[in-house]
C-alpha cells in the first residue's frame, strides 16, 4: 500500500513538471503567435496580452476644462493637487479616477476610470507583407503613414523547403544503409571504419567549411542545391548513421536467419525487413535532420550565398532584423511562418518519435 502511494506521488511530480515545462514553453509560443496578428501600433504600444478581456482606464465621457490662459511651464492646479505637465502626459490619479491631457492645446483634461476592455484588432496584413514584395501602408501609433515594400518570403520559404526535405531523406538512406551493414555483414576494417565515423560526431562543422568550399569552387558545386543538398548529407550521416545502427543492431537475428533460409538477398532484408521495421527511428532520426536543415544559417550561408533568389528563412529573418529590427509585426510573423513546418512535421511523426528514441536501449 505504502508503495503504490509513493508511485502516485511520484507519478504526480513528474506530471506537473512536465505541465510546468510545457506552460513555459507554450506561452511565449502563444505570444508569438498572437502578436503575428496584431497591428505594428499595437504591439508597440501594448502587450499581446491585452487582446484578451482586462482591467484597464476607459474613458468615462467627463472632461475637466482648465483655463485656456494656464502657463503649461508652471506646476498645474486639479482637484486641490498640483501637476507637471509631463504628469498629466501619462496620467495622474485624483480622488480615485485619472486625468489625462484629452486636448493639451485647449486645456483639456480627460476623465479616466477602471472598467473592463476588449479590443482585440487582430489583422492578416502582417502575414500579406511578409509573404508578398509588394509595397504596403503602415501606420504608426501617432496616426502617420509610410509606404513600405513586403519581404517576398515566399520564396525564401520554398527555398528552404527545396534544400530541408532532400536533405534529410538523402542522408537517412545513405546512413541506413550503412548501419545494416555495420551491424549485419562482416566485412575488413568494419570496425575500424565504424569508429571513424563516431569520432567525426566531436569534430565541428566550421572546420570544414574552409576547405569544402576550396572543393566546391573548384568543382563549380558552389551556389547550387546539389552542393548544399551534399553539404548537409555529408555533416549530417555520421550522427544519423550511429542512431540507426543503435537501432538495427537490436533486432532479432532469427529474423536474418530466417530470411536467408528462404533464399532472401541483402537488398531484400534492407527493403523488405529493416525498413518497415526501423519507421519508428526513421521517423525520429528524421524530426532531428530536419530540424536542424530547416534552421540552419551558417552551412547555407556559406554554400548557396545570400541572394535574394536562393535565400533561405533563417537568412531571410536575420536580414528583417538587421533592417527592421523596430518592426515587430514582421518579425513575429516571420518566426511564425518558420515554425509551421518544423510544427506539422513533428506532430506527424510524434506517435513515433518516444519509440523510435527508445530503439536499442534494451537488449534482449
Amino acid at each position: 500500500m505504502a508503495g503504490r502511494k509513493k508511485r502516485k506521488s511520484s507519478k504526480l511530480l513528474v506530471n506537473l513538471v512536465l505541465g510546468f515545462i510545457c506552460l513555459i514553453w507554450l506561452v511565449p509560443t502563444l505570444g508569438l503567435f498572437i502578436s503575428s496578428f496584431r497591428p505594428a501600433a499595437d504591439i508597440l504600444s501594448t502587450g499581446w496580452w491585452k487582446v484578451f478581456p482586462h482591467q484597464s482606464w476607459v474613458k468615462s465621457g467627463e472632461t475637466v476644462q482648465l483655463s485656456k490662459d494656464l502657463d503649461l511651464r508652471e506646476p498645474i492646479e486639479v482637484g486641490g493637487k498640483t501637476f507637471t505637465d509631463e504628469q498629466l502626459k501619462s496620467g495622474v490619479m485624483v480622488d480615485g479616477e485619472r486625468l489625462m491631457w484629452e486636448n493639451r492645446r485647449a486645456r483639456t483634461l480627460s476623465v479616466m476610470e477602471q472598467g473592463w476592455q476588449f479590443n482585440p484588432a487582430l489583422t492578416l496584413d502582417n502575414y500579406k507583407n511578409v509573404l508578398s514584395g509588394k509595397e504596403y501602408r503602415l501606420k504608426a501609433a501617432d496616426g502617420s503613414e509610410t509606404v513600405q515594400r513586403g519581404s517576398g518570403m515566399s520564396q525564401a520559404f520554398w527555398n528552404t523547403l527545396t534544400i530541408a526535405v532532400p536533405a534529410t531523406v538523402i542522408p537517412i538512406l545513405i546512413a541506413s544503409f550503412a548501419a545494416y551493414a555495420f551491424a549485419w555483414l562482416r566485412f575488413p576494417g568494419r570496425k575500424t571504419i565504424f569508429a571513424i565515423i563516431i569520432a567525426m560526431l566531436v569534430i565541428p562543422l566550421q572546420v570544414a567549411l574552409i576547405p569544402v568550399l576550396k572543393d566546391y569552387t573548384a568543382l563549380g558545386l558552389n551556389g547550387s542545391y546539389l552542393g548544399i543538398w551534399l553539404a548537409h548529407t555529408a555533416f549530417g550521416l555520421p550522427l544519423v548513421t550511429y542512431f540507426m545502427y543503435n537501432f538495427i543492431s537490436q533486432l532479432p537475428k532469427d529474423l536474418f536467419e530466417s530470411a536467408f533460409i528462404d533464399g532472401a538477398s541483402h537488398f531484400t532484408i534492407f527493403s523488405r525487413l529493416i525498413l518497415p521495421l526501423s519507421v519508428p527511428a526513421l521517423a525520429s532520426i528524421g524530426i532531428f535532420q530536419f530540424l536542424w536543415v530547416w534552421n540552419d544559417y551558417l552551412v547555407s550561408l556559406i554554400f548557396i550565398g545570400n541572394q535574394p533568389d536562393v535565400q533561405v528563412m533563417s537568412m531571410k529573418i536575420a536580414d528583417l532584423v538587421g533592417s527592421r529590427g523596430n518592426d515587430w509585426h514582421l518579425l513575429t510573423s516571420a518566426a511564425f511562418i518558420s515554425m509551421l513546418m518544423p510544427l506539422a512535421i513533428f506532430f506527424l511523426l510524434q506517435k513515433y518519435f518516444v519509440r523510435g528514441l527508445m530503439g536499442g536501449s534494451v537488449k534482449g
